[in-house]
């Protein structure tokens, strides 16, 4: 994939490199030459320039790009001039960058769907990430529902799902089981985690299994609080 990328601050930086090790050909924009040098031998292309300078934009290869990121994170001005610009390409998927409700509002009102905050969502993963303490790994569904993989009580080892009564008990539902499955064909004994599948009430239930659990917040931490 083609993508624009404009502002080149910490978050615009760490973006471009990621996307370009995920192998898609990135195009950094900022108007500060230093952040330009600090990407110039990492992604494909890099350019000093003024992204609220409409006339400017002609030597990006913006008609071949598939998708503009306004990163900018500094002024708000600049990132809502910028983003009305790349409005006026159709064939660009565009996502802005928000630093305020009232920016949020704005885009809203340009029809920018994809909006993002990432000292929001970065503020997010760590408090979720403190509160989950016990939890493998979690993914937000809103701000009030996540989908949290925790390892099995050794107090369900042997029980089916049906006798367990998560729903009743801990208002969480139980979307899947990964498993430590044996290898026998192996010479070393290896064994690979595997996702059992949709479980079901008779599905049971083994030591060391991981749980994909979801529910709301509260309810998932407590389901970890009472089973850690």
């Amino acid at each position: 994939m083609k993508i624009i990328i404009i502002g080149l601050g910490n978050f615009g930086r760490s973006l471009a490199l990621n996307l370009t090790d995920n192998g898609h050909e990135v195009f950094g924009i900022d108007h500060k030459m230093e952040k330009v040098d600090l990407l110039k031998d990492h992604i494909a292309n890099v350019v000093c320039m003024d992204a609220n300078n409409e006339a400017a934009y002609k030597v990006l290869p913006i008609q071949q790009a598939d998708l503009g990121i306004v990163a900018i994170g500094e002024n708000e001005g600049s990132s809502i001039v910028t983003t009305a610009i790349l409005k006026k390409y159709n064939n660009l998927k565009i996502i802005s960058r928000s630093l305020s409700k009232i920016h949020d509002t704005i885009l809203e009102a340009m029809g920018i769907n994809d909006v993002i905050h990432p000292e929001q969502d970065a503020a997010f993963r760590l408090t979720k990430q403190i509160s989950f303490n016990y939890a493998l790994d979690y993914f937000r569904v809103d701000n009030k529902h996540s989908i949290a993989e925790v390892f099995s009580p050794y107090s369900f080892s042997g029980k089916s799902v049906k006798s367990l009564k998560l729903t009743q008990k801990y208002s969480v539902s139980l979307i899947t089981v990964i498993r430590d499955i044996h290898n026998p064909l192996s010479s070393k004994g290896t064994h690979t985690r595997k996702v059992i599948g949709l479980v079901t009430g008779n599905t049971v239930l083994k030591n060391g299994d991981i749980l994909t659990l979801f529910g709301s917040n509260k309810s998932i931490m407590n389901f970890i609080k009472d089973k850690k």
